[in-house]
Order: structure tokens, then C-alpha cells, then sequence
């Protein structure tokens, strides 16, 4: 088997860069260790930076989200019952458009399908060969036999626990790490947003947020400690927590009913650079993973993806390599900013197990200085909007 770029993951960040390369006449094969169904049951963000809404559309996967996604020009922060809101269009000029992982995914194989990609799932024993040379090649294991593919290039796109960041060699992976010490508690549920926009709540009992995915699809969030499991909060206790922080005025109509998904995710911030070594490139996870609190994880994936496809078609159709070169220097850049925006998100919205007077009163002078402050204002707007690629 043979192709131009072999992408290892078939989740959103690999299928996005099949979709754009395909579209530029580069060959690629798309190798998935789990089913489609698996991939397409993962429930996850559901904030589009504008800069990745028109990647998608530039992908030609627009029209449903278009049609079906909610375009958001503003949030709300929220602490002692008062609410704070963010104006992205009169701080920066920008939205967001609230439109879930799982259609986007959803949007991406049903565009591949029409290219006639090929996309193997339930691969497994994934391994990567001769990277550092011009005849890089993959090994695996799929129904039953196995299977080497040659290409010119490997995106790695297989996420955290994938195969791909490992295979660069240890003497010069450099990984950068900070976990905090709490969870999210994510409840999804068939009921009418609490709020337009989406409220991220600092409360003395710990942190919330309302968000939804559609009209009548909501998703909230409460922090709690890592010790807990989804399976200990009853629907009944998340919303009585989920009321006790939010505002008295929003949680007096908030919409409850079962929910459809419950889960705790941890919060982690990590980078590993660096993200190319040879023919191998790394986007997504792979190489970075964000606290959810900034709702960059996507979005960040999806930067790495339009710096990886320029580079790409640029070697193709112009037969240059300067931006090959470049790749991880233009993706790291925006990474990391993106990870400050996280950090400083996640450390002004949640209650810290050490956390003493000094440090809640400088959560509250910084949600003042939002208040006070058009320039502050204008910084979060651009970054939560997304920062220019």
C-alpha cells in the first residue's frame, strides 16, 4: 500500500487534514485504532474559534454548522451572583460558533466519504519506520493481516496515548506538564440551554459552567476532586450542586432532566516539543493538551492542521519546504499562547485545595479589572475568539 501522507488517528484533527489535503490532490490513508461508532460516540468540546469555522468551510464542511450551529457573540463570567459580561464583537470584532466535536466529526467522514478516502478502522499494532530517512513507512495490523504502508510523510494525529509522540526519540522530546487538582463532572441532557450565552461561574463551593451544544441540548459542568467517580453523583445531586453555583437568577429557571452522559474528565495542561522530527509531524493531542476551560482543545488541533496542509500543498504544488521546516516553530507559537490563555482561565474561575485569602482576592481584582477595563476586555475577547493563525 502506498500513499503521499500516511495519517495516523482518525478523529476530528486526522480526518480535517484528509479532508484539506485530498482537496488539493494529495493522497493520503487514514489508519483509526477504534470503531467509527466509538469515535463518533465521544463527546467532547463544543466552541469553534472563528478562525476554525473558516477552516471548515475552506474543508467544504460548512453548510450544517452553518445551518445548525449557534454563532455566540459574547460569555458570561459570573462570581458572588453578579454577571459579568464579555461583548466579543465590541471588544475584537470576532465570534465563536457553539457547534459540538462530535458533528464536526460527524460532518468530516461524511465528506471523506464523497472524496472516496481511505479511512481503515480498528487498526492495530501501529508502528512507525525510518522516519529521518526520504522513505518513511508504517506497520500494522488490520482484519486479521499484516499490512506495511509506504509514504512520504506521517502526520501523527493519534492523540495523548497514541503511538506517534513516542516515536520520536527520548534525547530530544522535551515535555512540559502542570496538573491541577480537581476534575470537571460533565453532564449531558436533552434540555433548553440555562442561558444565550455561556456562563462560566466562580463560586466559594467550586467552579461551574452552562453550555449547550444546541437549542434543546445542554451541557453543564461542576469541578470536583479527583477522587470522585461519575457514578457517585445521582442526576438529583449534580443539579442541586449545579444551581447552588450558578446565579441565583439563572439557576431559578435553569431546565433540569436525565442526563444522556455523565463523566469526569481531569485537567492537565502539556506540551511536548519538539512537534516534527523527520518525516513526522504531530498535531492535536499528539503533541498538547489544554485544560477545557478556555475551549482551545479542538481549536488548537485545528491550528496545527492548517499549518500542517499549507506546508503540505506548498511541497506539493510549489515544491518548497521552508514552511515543512517551520512547521512546528509556526504550531508551537500558537500552542503555547493558547496554553497561557487555559492556564490563567482555569486559575481565575476554580477554588484550589491551598487556596488562601491572598489568592481569591486577586481572582476577584482580576474579574474587576474585566469590569473596568475595555483593554482587558478586548485581550480576553481575542484569545477566547482565537488568536490569528
Amino acid at each position: 500500500m502506498q500513499t503521499d501522507v500516511a495519517i495516523i488517528g482518525g478523529g476530528p484533527a486526522g480526518l480535517l487534514l484528509s479532508q484539506l489535503l485530498m482537496r488539493a490532490g494529495i493522497a493520503t490513508v487514514v489508519l483509526e485504532r477504534r470503531s467509527r461508532a466509538h469515535v463518533l460516540s465521544r463527546i467532547r468540546a463544543g466552541v469553534l474559534e472563528w478562525g476554525t469555522v473558516q477552516l471548515l468551510e475552506t474543508a467544504g464542511i460548512g453548510d450544517r454548522m452553518h445551518r445548525e450551529g449557534l454563532p455566540h457573540e459574547g460569555c458570561y463570567l459570573a462570581a458572588d451572583d453578579r454577571m459579568i459580561h464579555i461583548d466579543f464583537m465590541a471588544a475584537c470584532g470576532r465570534q465563536v460558533m457553539v457547534y459540538g466535536q462530535t458533528e464536526v466529526t460527524r460532518d468530516l467522514y461524511d465528506a471523506q466519504d464523497r472524496l472516496g478516502a481511505t479511512i481503515l478502522h480498528d487498526v492495530e499494532e501501529v508502528a512507525l519506520h525510518d522516519l529521518e530517512g526520504d522513505a518513511p513507512h508504517v506497520s500494522f495490523r488490520h482484519a486479521g493481516a499484516d499490512h506495511r504502508l509506504d509514504c512520504r510523510f506521517i502526520a501523527g494525529c493519534d492523540g495523548f496515548h497514541g503511538v506517534s509522540r513516542p516515536s520520536l526519540p527520548a534525547a530530544v522530546r522535551r515535555e512540559f506538564e502542570k496538573t491541577f487538582p480537581f476534575g470537571w463532572l460533565g453532564v449531558l441532557s436533552e434540555t433548553p440551554p440555562a442561558d444565550s450565552e455561556l456562563i462560566y461561574a466562580n463560586h466559594a463551593r467550586g467552579f461551574a459552567l452552562a453550555s449547550m451544544r444546541s437549542r434543546a441540548l445542554s451541557r453543564y459542568y461542576i469541578q470536583v476532586p479527583l477522587t470522585d467517580r461519575a457514578e457517585d453523583w445521582s442526576d438529583a445531586a449534580f443539579w442541586d450542586e449545579l444551581r447552588r453555583r450558578l446565579p441565583e437568577r439563572v439557576a431559578a429557571g435553569l431546565v433540569t432532566g436525565p442526563s444522556i452522559e455523565k463523566s469526569i474528565a481531569p485537567l492537565r495542561s502539556f506540551v511536548s516539543e519538539p512537534m516534527q522530527w523527520g518525516r513526522l509531524y504531530l498535531c492535536g493531542d499528539a503533541a498538547h493538551i489544554v485544560p477545557p476551560t478556555g475551549a482551545k482543545g479542538l481549536n488548537l488541533a485545528a491550528s496545527d492542521v492548517f499549518y500542517l496542509s499549507r506546508a503540505l500543498t506548498a511541497h506539493y504544488h510549489d515544491g518548497r519546504d521552508d514552511l515543512l521546516a517551520r512547521y512546528g516553530e509556526d504550531a508551537l507559537a500558537r500552542v503555547w499562547r493558547a496554553m497561557r490563555f487555559s492556564w490563567s482561565m482555569t486559575m481565575l474561575l476554580h477554588r484550589f485545595p491551598d487556596q488562601g485569602a491572598f489568592d481569591r482576592r486577586m481572582q476577584m481584582v482580576e474579574l474587576e479589572t474585566l469590569i473596568g477595563s475595555a483593554d482587558a476586555r478586548r485581550t480576553m475577547a481575542e484569545n477566547y475568539t482565537g488568536l490569528p493563525y
